[in-house]
C-alpha cells in the first residue's frame, strides 16, 4: 500500500523540532561566547549572556517535546491502520 503523504508535507512535531534546533544553535553560540573571555583572560560578559546560555536547554527540551509529539502521531497513525480483528 502506498503512504498517501508526500514527501514534503510536515508531521506533527516537525516544527517543534525545527525550532528547537535554532534555539538550541543560539545557546550555543551564546555559550561560546561567553565561555571565551575566561580563556582569552579578559573581562567577563555581564549576567544576561549567561542566561542566553540556558537558550540550549530550552532548545533541547523543544526539540525533544517535538520529536514525542512525532511518535505520538505516529503510534496514533499506526493504531488506525491495523485491521480489526
Amino acid at each position: 500500500m502506498r503512504d498517501k503523504t508526500r514527501t514534503n508535507s510536515a508531521a506533527p512535531g516537525d516544527r517543534l523540532i525545527r525550532a528547537g534546533a535554532i534555539v538550541f544553535f543560539i545557546g550555543t553560540v551564546a555559550t561560546l561566547v561567553t565561555v571565551a573571555p575566561l580563556f582569552l583572560g579578559t573581562t567577563p560578559f555581564p549576567t544576561y549572556m549567561f542566561l542566553l546560555s540556558m537558550l540550549m536547554g530550552v532548545g533541547f527540551l523543544i526539540a525533544g517535546a517535538g520529536v514525542l509529539r512525532s511518535i505520538a502521531a505516529g503510534r496514533r497513525q499506526a493504531r488506525t491502520a491495523e485491521p480489526s480483528r
